[in-house]
């Protein structure tokens, strides 16, 4: 039998975990604790080579070097990487993911796992897959999640008659919504509904074949993306025509209207981190209930998220709260009511606060720079260059630089010279001076940056060359 296709999918606006999840670094991404990022825990949940081939992950253009470096720290060569020039949801993910895969193993089966799960009885999930494989056929598999509390956050299957082909495999009645708390509390006495994980097997041909019968615009677009697409090493960057293709999930484009769907309850123990609720379902607590990360005291305080990875917090006396503090933003909420994040975050963003998408450590392919602090006509960075890593050719119209390496090595081209700094050493970049900074050694560079003129934002930079190929 041939290898199951992983298909990871990397999507996600960082809306439902801020402010520790940002636009331009979603929770899938975040590493808690010093723990692999969930990212990275769902990779080398399928790295099985005797049962499962390179995973296609799909993910979004800005995504394309955060993949690459996490999928590079665990040692995992992705059969490729789908850039999505703009999000369309699952339905043209898979899409595009079952062409690509169609292209070279016909016969493929994919198995379909969303980036962001926390997924604790891996032995359920392989017994789950295994039935999946064995009485699944030609169907269209999903998986169902057996829930534990009335959750309002999932959406629900109601399983139907058992399907003849395996134990454990059953029709699908219907797909239902999130519902609301009485419904979900109905929902949980009866046996017969799960969770949607949003996890699938799919035999990829019957996967397209399902998508041309109900969503043919769909299959038109996302084939016309795959047939423009670039190479660039691991990268396949889709055709920008994929922006054209429909808004909608894999759930509604087929799952819901196929006579081929069935599902797979399972009991293992899951969670969708979809909300600081759910993170503190997962999360190990102490006798009063509190989750607890980074400096923070608590007196008489009971069943609170807490979370720090800036200054210390003190609670007195407080219950089933939610309380989140980065460097540049604090977030304090009911418990019960973390969903509404995300309104937040729509506010932000209608505010056009750069806190939406950045946090004062903003990640760039050569490695990443903090913002220690800005004033007017001045901003002070600290930039570590990764070894072997070098930014691009540039200059900028408004600002003038100064840096100072603090340790490491950098080669600093400025204009037509090159200049080798070491540690204490420093270089004035002026205003309109094109320049490059590099990391020749074998440990990290890091410099402090002094930036001053009219105009400071990032999109000052003109870029003249780049092995990143920026624009």
């Amino acid at each position: 039998m041939s290898r199951i296709v992983p298909v990871i999918l990397c999507g996600g606006g960082g809306k439902r975990l801020w402010p520790i999840s940002r636009g331009a670094l979603p929770k899938q991404f975040l590493k808690f604790d010093n723990e692999p990022s969930l990212f990275q825990q769902t990779v080398l949940r399928v790295s099985d080579a005797g049962q499962f081939s390179s995973p296609v992950i799909v993910a979004n253009e800005d995504f394309r070097f955060i993949v690459s470096e996490q999928l590079e720290e665990i040692r995992v060569s992705p059969r490729s990487i789908l850039l999505e020039p703009a999000n369309r949801n699952t339905g043209p993910a898979l899409a595009a993911a079952g062409m690509h895969i169609a292209d070279e193993t016909p016969n493929a089966k994919m198995l379909v796992l969303p980036s962001d799960h926390v997924m604790v009885q891996t032995d359920a999930f392989a017994t789950a897959i295994g039935t999946a494989l064995a009485g699944g056929g030609d169907k269209l598999v999903a998986f169902g999640i057996k829930p534990t509390a009335p959750d309002t956050g999932y959406g629900y299957i109601q399983a139907g008659a058992p399907l003849p082909t395996a134990d454990g495999l059953l029709a699908i009645s219907s797909f239902v919504e999130k519902p609301d708390l009485a419904t979900a509390q109905k929902f949980l006495a009866r046996p017969e509904y799960s969770w949607n994980s949003g996890i699938y097997l799919f035999p990829v041909q019957r996967l397209i074949e399902e998508l041309e019968r109900f969503e043919p615009e769909l299959v038109a677009k996302t084939g016309a993306a795959l047939r423009g697409a670039q190479n660039d090493g691991d990268f396949l960057h889709l055709a920008k025509i994929f922006g054209e293709a429909p808004t909608i999930s894999i759930d509604h484009a087929v799952m819901e209207r196929t006579q081929r769907a069935a599902v797979v309850p399972t009991n293992m123990s899951w969670a969708d981190v979809g909300s600081w609720e759910a993170l503190w379902n997962v999360s190990p607590k102490d006798e009063n209930g509190n989750a607890v990360s980074g400096d923070a005291i608590l007196l008489d305080c009971r069943n609170n998220y807490v979370r720090s990875t800036g200054p210390m917090v003190a609670l007195l006396n407080l219950s089933d709260l939610v309380v989140v503090v980065t460097d540049d933003a604090v977030l304090v909420a009911p418990r019960a009511d973390s969903q509404r994040v995300k309104d937040v975050v729509d506010k932000l963003s209608e505010l056009n606060r750069a806190q939406k998408d950045y946090s004062t450590i903003v990640y760039r392919p050569w490695g990443h720079y903090e913002s220690v602090q800005s004033g007017e006509r001045y901003q002070v960075k600290r930039i570590m260059v990764k070894p072997g890593a070098q930014l691009s050719l540039q200059k900028h119209f408004h600002r003038a630089e100064h840096w100072v390496v603090v340790n490491g090595t950098a080669i600093v081209t400025r204009d037509n010279e090159e200049i080798i700094l070491r540690e204490n050493e420093s270089t004035y970049l002026p205003l309109g001076c094109v320049h490059r900074l590099a990391n020749p050694g074998k440990i990290p560079l890091t410099l402090i940056e002094v930036q001053s003129g009219a105009y400071l934002g990032e999109d000052d930079i003109v870029r003249f060359e780049d092995i990143y190929n920026r624009v």
